[in-house]
């Protein structure tokens, strides 16, 4: 039995659709808080189970008879130390054989702000007595397209990430690679670290964006307090636009750059290109 926590996410939705091209519905289960969210998948033929971070006590029930858990990185930042915590409590407690937890790039030494609170969860699971496997995943891809309506509108990509490189794959390419560890044997006691297989500036970016959309598109590179000024004018939360602005600014001393090329050799085939998702993105 394979359970994914956060599984109406859009990372745990994509792996279970990979999943099901892998297992039989049968075999899977998925964590979610809200099972009403994940009546799709129900009708599919997955299990569906609650399980609640903030509620302890669910966690062992959901995780009865798991042999393998990806264990989906919170949403909820500044609060998934503990939770993470409360499902590696639970996984022990549940007999669970190995967790596959989706990490950050180069979270050991890395200097993104949010690093901090995962390599807290790797430093718990190095203490328990589970199997498992890092999944230390780069930038997404969509990260980046999600906001390609705001640039055409107004010609411009705004940041404080420099020139720095940064080496994204599609949401998808990740998902892709969980399924792989989930399916398949020797990862236990693994650290992946996953990027994509080219790199890229935000200048090259809004170069690519422009060429394709064909409207001038340019980058906008800011000190990192005006970029942050920026995304709280356009309503983001303080901790959401200061965790952006802090990535960013780690992007120009290369925190989001990797160049050897383990997710493309562990889902046996080429990470999509940045090219090719905004493609994807001023298609759809």
């Amino acid at each position: 039995m394979i359970a994914i926590t956060g599984a109406t996410g859009q990372l745990g939705r994509l792996v279970i659709a990979e999943l099901l091209t892998r297992v039989r519905p049968e075999s899977l289960i998925a964590l979610v808080r809200d099972p009403i969210k994940a009546r799709d998948l129900a009708d599919k033929g997955v299990n569906v189970r609650l399980a609640d971070y903030s509620k302890p006590k669910t966690l062992a029930v959901a995780l009865e008879g798991v042999d393998r858990l990806l264990l989906i990185s919170s949403s909820e930042i500044g609060q998934r130390a503990s939770q993470h915590r409360a499902i590696i409590d639970a996984a022990q407690t549940s007999g669970v054989k190995l967790i596959a937890y989706t990490s950050v790039l180069n979270a050991g030494k890395s200097s993104l702000e949010l690093a901090v609170e995962h390599r807290d969860t790797e430093q718990a699971l190095s203490a328990s007595k589970l199997k498992y496997v890092l999944l230390r995943n780069g930038w997404y891809n969509e990260n980046y397209t999600a906001s390609l309506p705001s640039a055409l509108e107004h010609g411009s990509i705004l940041g404080c990430a420099s020139n720095g490189r940064i080496s994204s794959a599609a949401r998808g390419d990740y998902a892709l690679a969980a399924a792989v560890v989930l399916t398949t044997e020797g990862h236990a006691g693994q650290t992946y670290e996953l990027a994509g297989d080219e790199s890229y500036s935000l200048t090259e970016l809004a170069q690519e964006v422009a060429i394709q959309s064909g409207k001038p598109i340019v980058y906008s590179d800011l000190p990192q307090h005006e970029f942050k000024a920026a995304l709280l004018s356009v309503g983001l939360p303080e901790g959401f636009a200061s965790l952006l602005a802090d990535s960013d600014a780690a992007a120009a001393q290369g925190a989001l750059f990797d160049d050897r090329h383990q997710l493309s050799q562990l889902i046996g085939r080429p990470t999509t290109s940045i090219a090719e998702s905004v493609r994807i993105a001023l298609k759809g």
